[in-house]
């Protein structure tokens, strides 16, 4: 009978196939609290290590003439037990555990040989092959450790593989792009969620995670658009949109929706543009929720009145320059019986002035300022779509805005800021005309 061997590898006589020489490890978890671990070695190495191991709960022994500051301070409060000499034979002794970590290759393999005379597995930092135990890299998120090792690494792979890989799945966790099915951390309820001035990238990363997980979606139209594209097909999205002017989902009903399915048992976030409490009615949702029953959790996220004017180039403070800015609401004229803005202190004030929602009443706006005595001259900048591809920024002054805003067609969504701080602006801003 002949026998032929398998393509990359030979058959022991009997046929079957021989193992490989250095098999992958078997991977486990050690619980470690309260048990003895010595730990050779007080240099950079040894201080990651020792982190870990506290970590975990163990009775950290350190066996090194020398220590690293922090190292040595962890021995000063008592959280580790710290031989101040170089190691001998037996300091092994009734370890659970060892970490081989000096820079010297013969203390090294001594420490790996009493482990291996003791049956105590050993993790030496300057040689995988002899090491019987092999750290990880390990990350954390909500409740879920995660560990990558790479045992190529022993064969001349890149060390440094587990530890891109390890970042890759914890932020995906944190993001919610890579998720757990069905996996989620609290009960049925509502999540108010800011979803920063539009960009995706620019929504919080506890914001992406609580999307990820939703049941329901109920979104602005100033929602980041694009994050909806990646929800799950089985996730309602229900559009909640308020069009200047044009079609808009009653208020009520929006806290409707919100009571009926979270009570129906579903994780609902609520997503909104900028952050839900800044002009967002947010905390009306919270009321209506809270009342109902609900259990709300807050997400803040990224306002546009500083973002928006970041990307275009202005800085809303700036030394030497504005040391506060007032973020407003421009929706109702200054002279509308409902409106709550002392314009007159507003235009007294030397800082930064933040106007949303204002495009449309510009002109009133300015022409209230001027009245009393803001500087006709004063830097003013609009910025319509920020933080989209569409971005633009038509720079004028606070006397020739409402001319100039409408010759340059600046329409909704839009930021307008005034003060001395836009002509700090680059040239990310476009100005008028341009």
């Amino acid at each position: 009978m002949t026998v032929t061997p398998p393509p990359g590898g030979e058959q022991n006589p009997a046929g079957a196939s021989s193992a490989p020489a250095t098999p992958d490890p078997y991977l486990a978890g050690l619980r470690l609290s309260g048990r003895r671990v010595v730990v050779v070695g007080g240099g950079p190495v040894a201080s990651r290590r020792v982190a870990g191991l506290l970590g975990a709960g163990a009775h950290v022994e350190l066996i090194a003439p020398h220590a690293t500051p922090a190292l040595d301070a962890l021995a000063a409060a008592g959280r580790v037990a710290w031989h101040e000499r170089p190691y001998q034979a037996g300091d092994l002794a009734d370890a659970w555990y060892a970490v081989a970590a000096t820079n010297d290759q013969a203390v090294n393999a001594a420490v790996a040989a009493e482990a291996e005379a003791a049956r105590v597995f050993c993790s030496r930092a300057d040689d995988a092959a002899t090491s019987t135990a092999w750290t990880p890299a390990v990350g954390q998120h909500a409740g879920v450790q995660v560990a990558v090792l790479s045992p190529g690494v022993m064969h001349g792979g890149d060390p440094r593989r587990s530890q891109r890989v390890r970042d890759a799945v914890v932020e995906g966790l944190r993001e919610g792009t890579l998720n757990a099915p069905r996996f989620r951390e609290r009960p049925a309820g509502v999540a108010l969620v800011g979803g920063g001035p539009g960009d995706p990238d620019l929504i919080t990363v506890r914001g992406r995670r609580l999307l990820a997980e939703a049941d329901v979606v109920v979104a602005d139209r100033l929602a980041p658009q694009a994050l909806l594209d990646q929800l799950a097909p089985d996730v309602e999205l229900v559009d909640a949109a308020k069009i200047p002017y044009g079609r808009a989902m009653a208020q009520q009903e929006i806290n409707r929706i919100l009571i009926e399915r979270a009570k129906a048992g579903r994780f609902v976030v609520r997503l909104k543009g900028g952050d839900p409490y800044v002009f967002g009615r947010g905390y009306e949702e919270l009321i209506a929720c809270t009342e109902a029953g609900i259990a709300v959790t807050v997400v803040p996220g990224i306002t546009s009145s500083v973002a928006v004017p970041a990307l275009a180039g202005i800085p809303v403070t700036h030394r030497g320059v504005a040391h506060e800015f007032t973020v407003v609401s421009g929706h109702i004229a200054p002279d509308h019986p409902d409106s709550l803005v002392d314009w007159a202190a507003l235009a007294q004030a030397r800082g930064t002035l933040v106007l949303l929602m204002a495009v449309e009443r510009i002109g009133a706006i300015a022409q209230t300022l001027i009245g009393h005595g803001k500087d006709p001259a004063t830097p003013l900048a609009a910025i319509q779509d920020g933080a989209m591809p569409g971005q633009r920024a038509v720079h004028t002054t606070l006397g020739n805005a409402a001319a100039d805003l409408a010759a340059a067609g600046v329409r909704p969504p839009a930021i307008v800021v005034l003060g001395p701080v836009v002509a700090l602006a680059r040239d990310t801003a476009r100005t008028a005309g341009s």
